[in-house]
């Protein structure tokens, strides 16, 4: 599997020894590399499921139970007719090249990241990726022509933001761009033409992939519509249903996830207007009064640079009172090597407001929290505490430290469900540990976030599978919620190009507390929150069946 995504050696630090060629290579993105993925999951899987595993030790009967499940369910996605189909992993979408898909944002952001420089040979391998970038390139140029040619062009609001991501990083390439810059900075004191050499490369090869996949996507916007589901696209209901059952983990309908996501927000509204209610917002609906809290410039981060570096000593004074109190939420405590991040700016326009994610196994590459900093007004004060927690500590950054203690195929495999549900039941285990029992408005804002993923659940299938348009998906975050419409413009462009990953959040948070309630009405007395905490994040990162099995066996051990 490494050797199919030599990126993600580099990035967990195993491409060292006799992995060393893989710092050399990027993954084939073209169909042939398609194939051949598909290839090796389908030999791999038959030989886990040709595996007796009911005598075999209980964490490595979890073990396969995990890896059968994954490769399942990409080899299922990977007989779609298009499509980016990951293997144990969370960005599935039918869109090889759009807004926030695609080599040419994956790839600047990585090298910069994750490919380190510490020698000579850190920056031959780098250049040879850079090579291998354009090759990839028009790997993808191959895979979306086709999918065109079959009757699939994305949304034309997509393929708008798309066509100027892509024509500044035509510029930047034309000029160098930040792969130039990025080997240059680094290698200032490795003797050699390094930056020079870089820049032969961005202008002669990387430019004109990246002009070719331009070409095709602006031929394309010639043919696009606004429908923003895939359900009106060649074969749509099969990818949906697909992608849902990738992102939750779960045989779910999208009447069912549809359902679930009212009655969640029923539920949150009912806590929401309470508070609401006390600190003086009696009229209107939760959304309407969420709307006008929204608007109260005491909550405001200062415009520009000065509101950005607010912003990022507000989360690193979030991030020391939150890791003070982990010893009261886990038996097993880890100490996260990580960094806050600035989104790089090309990316912002496309991005979500931040997401996070754990380093390196060996440590050399720290757990980053990239934070969206476009514009300040994508945070309040009452909610980036909340989002601080389900990105960093205890959420993805903290979540993601206990894997590097699996088995390496396990470090390989993720699930969107477990991964996004522990993300809230990390914003919930703040709120329990007293993150705002001084701050009733902050609490507010950390409901409003659980009620924004409810949100999700019915917009991601109204759009989908209802016939939705953007504009009601839009509406309905601010009319419900209270979400600030420039956030949510982007929310919703997003659910149009990763069908389905935005139902694995709520979908994960309801049976983690499921689970939970489970442990406590089965073990009474006994049940202990820090030993309930270390079973589901040291039992790594499984589907949520495999999830309730190791829940069974904290209940029949105790332990």
């Amino acid at each position: 599997m490494l050797a199919l995504f030599p990126e993600t050696a580099t990035s967990l630090g195993v491409d060292t020894g006799s992995r060393a060629a893989l710092r050399s290579q990027l993954t084939d993105r073209s169909e042939a590399g398609k194939q051949r993925i598909a290839e090796r999951v389908r030999a791999d899987l038959a030989l886990v499921s040709a595996v007796d595993i009911s005598r075999l030790p209980f964490a490595m009967r979890t073990s396969f139970q995990v890896v059968r499940s994954a490769y399942a369910t990409a080899l299922e996605g990977l007989t779609l007719p298009y499509g980016d189909i990951t293997v144990g992993s969370w960005r599935n979408t039918p869109y090889v090249v759009i807004q926030n898909v695609g080599a040419y944002l994956d790839i600047p952001r990585f090298l910069d990241s994750d490919h380190l420089i510490a020698g000579r040979e850190d920056a031959e391998s780098y250049l040879a990726r850079l090579q291998s970038f354009a090759t990839q390139l028009d790997g993808e140029l191959g895979r979306i022509r086709a999918a065109h040619a079959a009757g699939l062009v994305p949304p034309a609001f997509l393929l708008d933001k798309a066509l100027e991501q892509l024509t500044l990083s035509v510029q930047n390439a034309r000029k160098g761009g930040s792969v130039v810059e990025s080997i240059a900075r680094r290698t200032k004191a490795i003797p050699g033409n390094w930056a020079e050499r870089a820049s032969v490369i961005a202008q002669q090869e990387i430019a004109p992939a990246l002009e070719r996949q331009l070409a095709e996507l602006q031929t394309q916007r010639k043919a696009a519509t606004a429908a923003p589901g895939i359900s009106t696209r060649p074969q749509g209901d099969a990818f949906y249903r697909w992608a849902l059952k990738a992102s939750t983990t779960t045989t779910m309908t999208p009447d069912e996830v549809h359902e679930l996501g009212l009655n969640e927000l029923r539920s949150l509204h009912v806590q929401m207007d309470s508070i609401l209610r006390e600190i003086g917002y009696t009229s209107g609906s939760v959304g309407t009064r969420m709307r006008a809290l929204a608007e109260d410039p005491k909550y405001a981060f200062a415009e520009g640079d000065p509101g950005r570096a607010e912003i990022m000593a507000f989360i690193d004074e979030r991030l020391a009172w939150i890791k003070a109190q982990m010893p009261r939420a886990f038996n097993t405590v880890v100490n996260p090597n990580m960094e806050v991040k600035r989104l790089p700016p090309e990316e912002e326009p496309g991005a979500p407001g931040a997401y996070g994610g754990a380093g390196s196994i060996d440590g050399k590459i720290p757990g980053r929290f990239w934070i969206n900093l476009r514009t300040t007004e994508l945070h309040s004060k009452y909610s980036l505490a909340d989002l601080t927690f389900h990105e960093a500590i205890p959420g993805h950054i903290w979540q993601g430290e206990y894997t590097h203690a699996q088995p390496l195929i396990r470090q390989l495999l993720s699930f969107n469900a477990f991964s996004e549900g522990w993300g809230l039941y990390a914003e919930q285990l703040a709120d329990e540990l007293g993150a705002y029992d001084n701050d009733r408005v902050g609490r507010l804002g950390y409901l409003q976030s659980l009620a924004f993923r409810a949100c999700r659940l019915v917009v991601d299938t109204g759009l989908h599978a209802k016939g939705w348009t953007r504009e009601r998906g839009v509406q309905f975050f601010v009319d419900e919620n209270g979400s600030n419409p420039l956030e949510v413009a982007s929310e919703v462009d997003r659910y149009c190009s990763w069908p389905g990953q935005a139902c694995g959040y709520k979908v994960g948070h309801t049976e983690i507390n499921r689970l939970r309630r489970q442990a406590q009405a089965s073990l009474a007395s006994r049940y202990d929150l820090k030993a309930f905490d270390d079973t589901v994040v040291r039992g790594g990162n499984v589907p949520l069946d495999v999830l309730g099995r190791n829940v069974d066996e904290y209940v029949r051990t105790g332990a």
